[in-house]
């Protein structure tokens, strides 16, 4: 499993930023399973991977280790990020900015003219990334999340044209 970063690997330049491949679901599923109380099984990933032509997975990767990983759908001229997940020895070192910079290329590529996420509404940590990237509230999802009940809410991000 992904390994703490030494002294000096506080920087995120020797990291890339890939497409999510079937042989990383191993340490794509360890990250998710610490970081959500009502993680994603291997046939979810599966099935985003095989089936759903609307999804877009990338893993953020330091040597052989997975240490983040991200994933959006995008229909039409929408994108909505399903999931974004860093390793905990990582947080807090722009692995997730990583991911989120790389997720809006995608969508400007695609001529997306929003994104568009749910959060805990606890999440206090993912809100304010969120917040910094231009997302604001829009709306609450009442008891949107199976484990607790809790509710979501619903971001949106707006893009201009040729963005």
């Amino acid at each position: 499993m992904a390994k703490a970063p030494t002294e000096g690997q506080g920087h995120t330049g020797d990291i890339s930023i890939e497409p999510m491949k079937m042989s990383d679901l191993k340490q794509v599923l360890a990250i998710e399973n610490m970081s959500f109380p009502a993680p994603w099984s291997r046939q979810a990933f599966i099935s985003e991977l095989t089936y759903n032509r609307a999804a877009i997975y990338l893993v953020a990767r330091q040597d052989d280790q997975i240490i983040g990983y991200a994933g959006m759908w995008v229909v039409v001229d929408e994108a909505h990020i399903t999931n974004i997940a860093v390793h905990p020895a990582w947080r807090r070192l722009g692995v997730g900015r990583r991911l989120m910079d790389r997720l809006v290329e995608i969508a400007q590529a695609n001529r997306c003219r929003a994104i568009t996420l749910e959060v805990r509404k606890s999440n206090l940590a993912a809100q304010n990334l969120y917040t910094q990237y231009g997302f604001t509230a829009q709306g609450l999802r009442r008891g949107y999340y199976s484990d607790n009940g809790e509710d979501a809410i619903i971001m949106v991000k707006e893009l201009e044209p040729g963005q």
